[in-house]
């Protein structure tokens, strides 16, 4: 293991100095905090539109002069959950007494209602009044926004940083056999150690990137105010990218390490390398399908199945609660597909590496003794 942690610290110290990867996490850095505060700096006014049913139009263009706001009237309580449901109006008041929603009210217009109504009902009777009762006639969808928004944040996060991360163990493999580095480099370290040092070293940026992603979406979006529509379990959420993060990367950048030790040339990286980035789309796009319906057969399938399930299951647990057997037979079969993977991929890194010249085929690896 000290072998091991020699390479990895040789990995990290030579890729973290490079001008490339501290301008790559500052801009990476800036584009997501940029992102946070989009919709607030580039948002439009708020747009209501709200129903009554025995009721007067509340004041609330003079509470908020900016927000676009449309009235309809209903002739009863039915009619107006009907519109209600059906997406045509936000709130309904009711008797000048309780508001219906679809769900939980949005923060701002609940405010702007209770307010407006108490004072108008001060105004005229001078009497304390009670607050008006928020009624949902629908499913509490509160948080369903959110969780959408970041399950497709998270695909896209895990997508890049899985491909990047593996083709640069690609392009460090192939770098090593055709300049014959890994000659000198193998006479002090066994192939395993080198492989195995390459992946963590490469692993640890990567995880850099994904921390440095994380923490600054999560402070921007606290200084936005768009943390405030964050679901429950929003540390769960994040623990569970990471360790996610890991187990894919371990899983396409053992494979990655495997087909390009089977070249020397950087030109013919990306012709061996196809197979798995196709692999790698395959998965990205049933993950960024899974988004759409967290809850349907085909996401909680893929859920299962390695690799697969190192995008699918972290989006489900940010989409949707996932019971945790789910979670935890799931991550087991990651696991053991990692082993898997690892246990083939140090085989045919361990007899591809030291055949330079023309291209080695996979078949005559896996057969030599």
């Amino acid at each position: 293991m000290n072998s091991v942690m020699l390479v990895a610290r040789r990995e990290i110290t030579t890729q973290i100095r490079t001008r490339a990867f501290l301008i790559g996490l500052l801009i990476t850095a800036a584009l997501v905090g940029a992102a946070a505060f989009a919709p607030k700096v580039f948002g439009g006014p708020d747009s209501y539109k709200l129903g009554t049913v025995n009721s007067q139009q509340l004041p609330l263009k003079a509470a908020a002069p900016e927000a676009e706001i449309e009235w309809r009237a209903f002739p009863d309580e039915a009619a107006a959950k009907k519109a209600v449901l059906n997406g045509d109006v936000d709130a309904v008041l009711v008797n000048g007494a309780k508001v219906i929603t679809d769900g939980q009210i949005d923060q701002q217009l609940g405010v702007l209602l209770q307010s407006t109504n108490r004072e108008v009902k001060l105004g005229a009777a001078g009497v304390q009044i009670p607050p008006l009762q928020m009624e949902s006639v629908g499913a509490d969808t509160r948080y369903q926004a959110a969780r959408t928004g970041i399950a497709v944040v998270l695909v896209l996060v895990l997508f890049m940083l899985i491909i990047g991360q593996s083709m640069m163990v690609a392009m460090g493999v192939v770098e090593e056999k055709g300049s014959r580095i890994v000659e000198i480099l193998l006479a002090s370290v066994r192939p395993w150690q080198l492989l195995a040092g390459k992946i963590l070293g490469l692993g640890v940026l990567g995880l850099i990137n994904l921390v440095t992603i994380l923490a600054v979406g999560v402070a921007a979006s606290v200084g936005s105010g768009l943390a405030t529509d964050f679901p429950p379990g929003m540390p769960g959420i994040v623990a569970g990218v990471l360790v996610w993060f890991v187990l894919g990367y371990a899983f396409f950048a053992t494979l990655a390490a495997a087909l390009s030790s089977l070249v020397s040339r950087q030109e013919e990286v990306s012709n061996v390398m196809s197979p798995l980035t196709m692999l790698i789309m395959i998965t990205y796009l049933g993950a960024f399908y899974s988004t759409s319906d967290p809850t349907g057969t085909l996401a909680e399938v893929l859920s299962f199945v390695p690799p697969f399930s190192s995008m699918v299951m972290p989006v489900r647990m940010a989409a949707v609660d996932v019971p945790f057997w789910q979670v935890g037979v799931s991550g087991a079969l990651m696991v053991l597909a990692v082993l898997g993977v690892l246990s083939v991929g140090a085989k045919v890194y361990q007899r591809a590496v030291l055949r330079t010249g023309a291209r080695v085929k996979l078949g005559d690896v896996l057969r030599a003794k």
